[in-house]
């Protein structure tokens, strides 16, 4: 949800986010990494809400941000049994949540500011996510990874 004063997140909304986003990126990780095989690959959605927050996305953004440090962390302890680990930051993507969690004025203009002015559709970042599960990536861990249709602002 987006809200414009911080009074109007709710800590139900917060502790949420940060179960959904952050509580089970960590605990599915701890569960898999021990049965990964050397060569495996994890590989997290992060935003670039992490480098450039939005304050009406204040949990949500948040969380993005310790997306990328987790993916770094865990990178470390996964490179230990030959595991990468590695984060692909979107920028707006349409997904069905942002007719659902934005009011329809936002919506009209989402993904306009990028340099494509509009925002992709899943399909066009999924290569990225294929790259980074390949082999063709043996090379690269702790690492993320913009798309973000010209928006970079890192």
């Amino acid at each position: 949800m987006t809200h414009e004063k911080i009074e109007e997140f709710t800590t139900e909304e917060f502790d949420r986010t940060f179960k959904t986003n952050i509580y089970a990126l960590f605990w599915l990780t701890r569960a898999a990494l021990p049965r990964m095989q050397p060569g495996s690959a994890i590989l997290n959605t992060t935003s670039i809400q992490a480098y450039d927050p939005s304050p009406n996305l204040l949990p949500y953004a948040a969380t993005k941000a310790a997306i990328v440090s987790l993916t770094k962390t865990l990178s470390q302890l996964g490179m230990k049994q030959g595991v990468r680990v590695n984060a692909v930051a979107s920028g707006p993507v349409w997904t069905p949540l942002i007719p659902a969690t934005m009011p329809a004025e936002k919506v009209k203009s989402f993904g306009k500011d990028t340099s494509f002015e509009r925002p992709p559709q899943p399909i066009e970042i999924a290569p990225v996510f294929v790259f980074l599960a390949s082999q063709e990536a043996s090379y690269i861990t702790g690492e993320v990874y913009g798309a973000t249709g010209g928006q970079t602002p890192f």
